[in-house]
């Protein structure tokens, strides 16, 4: 019995993709190394010509070509205005001063057509310098429009885009390039933008609800004794979730760079920090001293004076028992502002100072509850250093304590 031969296998598909228009002769393709090598080699061969155009010019005048001889015969003797001839002498003594006229003529004529060519040399040099210079500037000039957008962007404009027209070259694909990576991080700073928006708001209302409630009951007078102190520890614990709360958003908010900015003194900064971390200060015992000069920056008024009093506040609860200090001091060196809160307290470890900057991390602690607060206040201030551009630095003191220094550009 004759077997069936099996159906022909489909060919496979053509990887086609009609989103990208289809190229017939890929190596026609007018590549940034094609037109540099055109540019360049062309500049070279037109350089070429002119020189050996220069040259040979150079070189007709200076043989003179089609005009007379430096000498002539003139009633049977030799005469010339270039040429020295002897009035009387033998033929033999006549050739030799005639050659000796003739190269004598043509010494001349090199050194004139070297001098003249050397000349033209530098001038063609300069123009091609000259020329070469401002068809680089032509050709690159894209990549100074990329870089620009890509300065802006820095400053959270992302709705700025290349749109590079010109060749289909690889400098045209790398802007094609960047400006769907642009389109990508709108559309993800969008969403998170949105997501800040709504969890503030998704997070507080129940917080705000719990806080009434509590309220509301502990203002019950004749609430029992045990019922009291529930509701006051879980009143608490709803405040310690709030600040929680605020505290992430916020420090979502500040990893951004910011749109606008205003004059903002540090100084005054500092002291609105320092007017109400005041009254827990003085509960501690805590001294706060300090001398702040006037230091203004272009940044966010609200977020500046929450680094300094999450600063001033880290300083007042993390020192020591009695006669401790916390020191405010705002300086102006030239093109930057610095805040620096320096503290009395427990000694820091040099290597546990990278630390103390994670979210939720605290001085030989990890992720752990504590009364002084919810981890997140150096976090925050480093988050809005860098979205004013500038930096934070702890160092230990010796003895104890910190020396936080924030430094702003003007």
């Amino acid at each position: 019995m004759a077997t069936i031969p099996p159906p022909p296998a489909a060919p496979p598909k053509p990887t086609w993709d009609p989103r990208r228009p289809e190229q017939s002769m890929p190596w026609v393709r007018p590549t940034i190394r094609i037109r540099l090598t055109l540019l360049y080699g062309g500049m070279f061969l037109i350089a070429g010509i002119l020189l050996l155009s220069i040259i040979y010019l150079l070189a007709a005048q200076a043989l003179h070509v089609g005009s007379e001889l430096p000498f002539k015969i003139v009633s049977g003797k030799v005469s010339s205005d270039v040429c020295n001839f002897p009035d009387s002498a033998q033929p033999a003594d006549f050739n030799i001063a005639m050659n000796a006229c003739v190269n004598h003529q043509r010494q001349q004529a090199l050194d004139d057509l070297l001098s003249r060519s050397l000349l033209a040399l530098v001038g063609l040099s300069v123009i091609a310098f000259a020329f070469g210079y401002a068809m680089a500037g032509r050709v690159l000039s894209p990549l100074g429009r990329i870089t620009r957008t890509a300065r802006r962007v820095v400053g959270t404009d992302l709705a700025r885009r290349i749109e590079l027209d010109g060749p289909d070259d690889e400098l045209k694909e790398l802007a094609d390039t960047f400006d769907e990576m642009l389109e990508r991080l709108e559309r993800a700073f969008t969403a998170q933008q949105r997501f800040v928006a709504n969890a503030s708001h998704e997070l507080r209302t129940p917080l705000a609800i719990n806080r009434t409630l509590l309220e509301v009951h502990l203002s019950d007078p004749g609430a029992p004794m045990e019922l009291q102190q529930l509701g006051k520890t879980l009143l608490a614990t709803n405040e310690r979730s709030e600040q929680l709360v605020e505290g992430l958003l916020l420090l979502a908010r500040s990893d951004n760079q910011l749109v606008e900015r205003k004059p903002v003194d540090l100084a005054e900064v500092a002291t609105r920090a320092v007017d109400q971390a005041l009254s827990e200060a003085e509960a501690k015992g805590v001294e706060i001293r300090g001398e702040r000069v006037p230091a203004v920056v272009q940044g966010n008024g609200v977020l500046l004076e929450r680094i300094a009093l999450n600063l001033v506040q880290n300083a007042v609860r993390y020192n020591i028992p009695e006669g401790g200090w916390v020191e405010v001091v705002t300086e102006s060196p030239p093109g930057q502002a610095v805040l620096v809160v320096s503290n009395t307290g427990p000694v820091v470890p040099a290597y546990e100072i990278d630390n103390l900057f994670e979210p939720f991390r605290r001085l030989r602690t990890e992720r752990t509850g504590s009364d002084k607060g919810v981890g997140l206040g150096l976090s925050i201030a480093r988050s809005v250093a860098r979205a004013h551009g500038g930096r934070i630095f702890a160092e230990p003191r010796e003895g104890g304590g910190l020396m936080m220094r924030v430094t702003l550009p003007v």
